[in-house]
């Protein structure tokens, strides 16, 4: 069965960096690296946010209120997708989550919580 698990959040001073990672366990290397990987975000009471989208040719693409400080990338012998998050400002606090599709689904982990206080 194959899950998703995230890890790396806490709780930072705004302008410091957070690298979160994403570990696909019971994922086969072939479905891993061709599976379109997105990093989500959600604050209470508020939709969750698309941050961050990893596709299998590796190209990616960011919410125009992270581009230029968070980096999207793949560790295929981990199989993790990790986030590198730099310069981090208040308004990035929120619980952030993984997903992909796979095998007919949407596979969400459970999140990270992330603050950052000013």
């Amino acid at each position: 069965q194959v899950r998703l698990v995230e890890s790396g959040g806490g709780f930072v001073q705004a302008g410091e960096s957070l690298k979160l990672s994403c570990r696909a366990s019971g994922m086969i290397l072939s479905s891993f690296t061709g599976a379109t990987w997105h990093w989500y975000r959600q604050v209470p009471g508020k939709q969750r946010e698309l941050v961050a989208t990893l596709s299998s040719d590796r190209s990616t693409n960011y919410a125009d209120s992270v581009k230029g400080r968070f980096t999207i990338s793949r560790d295929n012998v981990r199989r993790s997708v990790n986030l590198q998050m730099n310069g981090l400002k208040p308004e990035d606090t929120a619980v952030y989550y993984c997903t992909t599709y796979y095998s007919g689904k949407d596979l969400w982990g459970p999140g990270t919580q992330v603050t950052v206080s000013d």
